[in-house]
């Protein structure tokens, strides 16, 4: 599945779908999987997270632009981008320093 655009805030906000290469709109299974991130961030007080670089439910920075063909745009999953409203960090697992270095800043209170 890919976001037309690369943009997980517009599908959290309703505005496009997550679509399958068959064309089939998948965006609220992906709402739900965020939601359901989201509910586990908060009863675990979970502040930074390390998510799939270019996925489009954790993608952080960058996504594929929903025409299957590879074509990297800047932008967000969808989880990544409901974590990111709720004041969580989000990092790729290709950002693990910079993850441990936001963790040890949280840690030193």
């Amino acid at each position: 599945a890919e976001i037309p655009g690369g943009q997980g805030s517009r599908v959290l906000d309703g505005e496009i779908g997550v679509l399958t290469l068959a064309g089939e709109d998948v965006g609220a299974a992906f709402r739900a999987g965020a939601e359901a991130a989201l509910a586990l961030v908060r009863g675990h007080g979970i502040r930074i997270a390390v998510l799939k670089a270019r996925s489009p439910s954790c993608g952080n920075r960058e996504n594929y632009d929903g025409s299957f063909s590879g074509r990297r745009v800047p932008g967000e999953g969808v989880t990544a981008a409901l974590l990111r409203r709720h004041g969580v960090q989000v990092f790729s697992e290709e950002e693990l320093e910079a993850a441990a270095a936001a963790l040890a800043d949280l840690e030193k209170g």
